[in-house]
């Protein structure tokens, strides 16, 4: 954003540091000038597609590797159908696996992790089986995945689930035998709120440093100890640095033209897609005798 195009204000006010005349115009200027940034979740004619949107660290950042990326993960969606869905959905994944008896297996969890971008974006599906905990990492743009369904399409309050490795085993376990919800097309993402007990001490993780909201309880197993040093380790100055949000955030002018160049591709191939379901589900009537 250029200086030029803003309103100052007319009346500049002056402050005096000593002998020194400090003037405020310098300060707006800097503010004025601080680039557009948004959040990387950011949602296009929507429908999210936050593994295109590359690293916002810049020792890591090449043009022409995202580019190349961009362009095999396109190739890829021509070849399999990826839903929208996010952490808390439900969701099954069918991929090969040549220990198993017919060469092919599926698993059903509950969604506790989406990370990274490009080809190693990857995400986390967590059940309960047998009173196990099972959860398997999986690559969102793998070659062995034939098929991802999105069972359930939800979200949470926290971004990362990994408290439920610690919480009651009712809130992941889910029936492998799962039928799909019925959702209205164009419909809000709706966030389920549930907050899920924990179980006693001890726990995976420092949960009560992490500031999260799906959790009922935590209070119930902390020792007066344990509260004094998760306040110590509170940073509520984090919200207002404005630095950290632009090196963790991608500027809004580059998300404009990564998701244009995206999303006309994928409307074209969901436009294809559509119009094979249907010449599938057409069928010849045949002639009677």
């Amino acid at each position: 954003m250029q200086a030029e195009h803003m309103e100052l204000p007319k009346r500049i006010r002056r402050k005096h540091i000593g002998r020194k005349r400090v003037s405020t115009r310098i300060i707006q200027l800097i503010s004025y000038n601080l680039p557009v940034i948004t959040s990387t979740a950011n949602n296009f004619h929507g429908i999210t597609f936050t593994e295109f949107l590359p690293d916002p660290k810049i020792e890591w950042r090449n043009p022409i590797r995202e580019k190349l990326e961009r362009i095999d993960m396109l190739d890829r969606r021509t070849q399999i159908e990826i839903p929208e869905f996010y952490v808390g959905s439900v969701v099954a994944v069918t991929s090969s696996d040549p220990h198993s008896a017919g060469k092919v297996s599926r698993f059903l969890g509950i969604c506790i992790l989406r990370e990274k971008c490009g080809l190693r974006a990857r995400f986390i599906l967590r059940n309960v089986i047998d009173k196990q905990g099972l959860e398997i990492s999986y690559d969102m743009y793998d070659p062995t995945i034939q098929k991802i369904e999105v069972l359930r399409l939800e979200k949470r309050l926290d971004d990362r689930l990994f408290y439920l490795r610690d919480a009651l085993p009712e809130y992941s376990t889910f029936d492998t035998n799962m039928e799909p919800e019925i959702r209205e097309e164009g419909a809000a993402v709706p966030v389920n709120d549930i907050k899920v007990r924990l179980r006693p001490r001890p726990w995976l993780e420092k949960w009560e440093r992490q500031n999260l909201r799906g959790i009922s309880n935590i209070d119930e197993y902390l020792t007066d100890k344990r509260r004094r040093t998760a306040k110590d380790h509170e940073k509520p100055w984090e919200k207002y640095d404005l630095m950290k949000q632009y090196r963790s955030t991608i500027p809004e002018e580059h998300q404009k033209e990564i998701y244009s160049e995206v999303y006309s591709h994928i409307h074209q191939t969901d436009l294809e897609r559509q119009k094979n379901k249907r010449k599938r589900s057409f069928v010849n009537p045949t002639k009677l005798a």
